[in-house]
């Protein structure tokens, strides 16, 4: 982020679905974003892929939360985040 920057902070935060392929599988998803100034999700992406379907469940997901933006001298303002989704034994 930077200095004088204060992080967004989730507000809404949607479950991915499971993808019913019948397998179980676990582990974690690693997706890329970036949170605009007015706490939306933007360039929702992988980083850290663990499956395909699980992949895109993750992004599905992310794509619905919701952010109080971050801040740099009281003005809200975008920034790059990252967060992991863990699976398990779906």
């Amino acid at each position: 982020m930077g200095p004088g920057v204060t992080p967004p902070r989730v507000v809404r935060q949607v479950q991915p679905e499971h993808p019913t392929k019948g397998f179980r599988i676990s582990g974690t998803v690693g997706i890329g974003l970036i949170v605009s100034s007015a706490g939306e999700p933007k360039d929702v992406h992988v980083v850290k892929s663990l499956e395909k379907d699980v992949d895109q469940s993750a992004v599905d997901a992310v794509q619905k939360w919701r952010f109080e933006p971050a801040r740099k001298d009281g003005q809200p303002v975008a920034v790059k985040v990252s967060v992991e989704i863990r699976f398990h034994d779906m």
